[in-house]
């Protein structure tokens, strides 16, 4: 299953109009992206917010990760201050792995973003989480936290926006966006055998592991017949015929 770093800014000096920073909002919206990430069959990891950019980098580098995701909100220059609005898609413009996915976001999140004319995915040779990273990486700068209108999208829609990136990233992966439920447990009920936990909701998919019967795990979401679980720390779909909710 692919599995994503999850990089929200950690610059608690950028004040947003009206209160507020940037590390607290693109905290928020990480926290509502999980509930989708997990039921969407995506693995992933927060960085941490004790540590600085380059932190994050060296983090992400050392394990091996399917996608960098870094969330930012955008400044405008001192003479422009509250006057700019738009969401800014950073890809690296050496890898197509990198710009294929922010133009899945770019053109997806204009369907939440008030200006869909002012998204774009762009080029950049400088933003270290792009440039540094070992990941296939994106930086999202969403919206501009000087300007009032683009901080009242942040705030109130919150929500739609981590439903909207989670929604980017399992078209990027192939995988169907699962809206997630109240977690709950499952037991593993077979003639005996195990069940397969697979890489996709399909019986042709890969084989992941083998759960044997009476096995606990953790219920994130359902497609069609399957559940997408996590058993002894992996995550995948398996047949709902086979697991008990309860």
């Amino acid at each position: 299953m692919p599995k994503v770093f999850l990089s929200p800014s950690t610059q608690e000096w950028n004040q947003y109009a009206g209160g507020g920073t940037e590390e607290q909002y693109m905290n928020l919206l990480a926290d509502r992206m999980e509930p989708y990430l997990r039921a969407s069959g995506i693995s992933y990891v927060r960085n941490d917010p004790d540590r600085n950019v380059s932190g994050a980098i060296a983090d992400s580098n050392a394990s091996a990760y399917d996608v960098h995701l870094a969330l930012h909100s955008n400044a405008s220059p001192e003479s422009l201050s509250g006057k700019l609005r738009g969401v800014d898609i950073y890809y690296s413009p050496y890898s197509m792995a990198s710009e294929k996915l922010a133009t899945i976001i770019a053109n997806n999140i204009k369907s939440v973003y008030p200006l869909p004319e002012k998204v774009s995915a762009r080029p950049t040779t400088t933003l270290g989480e792009i440039t540094q990273t070992y990941a296939v990486a994106v930086l999202c700068e969403l919206g501009y936290h000087d300007n009032t209108e683009d901080v009242r999208w942040i705030r109130n829609e919150l929500n739609a926006i981590a439903e909207n990136l989670v929604e980017s990233l399992c078209d990027y992966f192939g995988l169907p966006f699962v809206t997630p439920v109240a977690v709950v447990r499952g037991i593993v009920v077979t003639d005996g055998s195990g069940l397969n936990l697979r890489s996709y909701p399909n019986t042709d998919a890969s084989i992941l592991t083998s759960i044997p019967n009476g096995s606990a795990l953790t219920v994130y979401g359902s497609v069609n017949n399957w559940y997408v679980v996590t058993w002894n720390g992996r995550t995948g779909y398996v047949s709902s015929e086979y697991v008990v909710i309860g």
